[in-house]
């Protein structure tokens, strides 16, 4: 397994629509080293693998990788957690805390995905899943 595949050999990436991206296929904001503090709006997929602290807003897709280290209120349709995340995170579409991920905080979220090797230290809540949107299997 080189250093952005995730169990199994798959590879860290963000869901966009049916098709996932690789992980060298997402921007990255911050690369592993790096540290900011601030608020940070963007639309589209981004990808965060060094230090931010502050507060996250986008309607579309945030990957923290593997390498990150987040503390920050975020808002997004989608979050995908391969890093480590303290804080609140509110998404109006999917929670993705992949093996290895690790969240510290509050959490809201239509739909909750957790695997095995996840770690999740705080308070979840689950709100009803989008307009015509129902959980699939392995939708927690």
């Amino acid at each position: 397994m080189g250093p952005d595949t995730g169990t199994a050999g798959r590879m860290e990436g963000a869901t966009m629509g049916r098709k996932r991206l690789r992980a060298e296929e997402i921007p990255e904001f911050l690369e592993p080293g790096t540290a900011v503090t601030g608020e940070l709006r963007f639309s589209g997929t981004l990808r965060i693998d060094g230090e931010f602290h502050g507060s996250i807003t986008t309607e579309d897709v945030l990957v923290v990788g593997r390498h990150a280290d987040v503390h920050a209120y975020i808002r997004a349709g989608e979050v995908e957690i391969y890093g480590s995340v303290s804080g609140t995170i509110e998404v109006t579409r999917r929670l993705e805390v992949n093996s290895g991920g690790t969240v510290r905080g509050k959490l809201d979220a239509p739909v909750l995905v957790l695997e095995e090797g996840a770690v999740l230290d705080g308070q979840s809540r689950m709100m009803s899943p989008p307009e015509g949107r129902k959980p699939g299997a392995g939708d927690v």
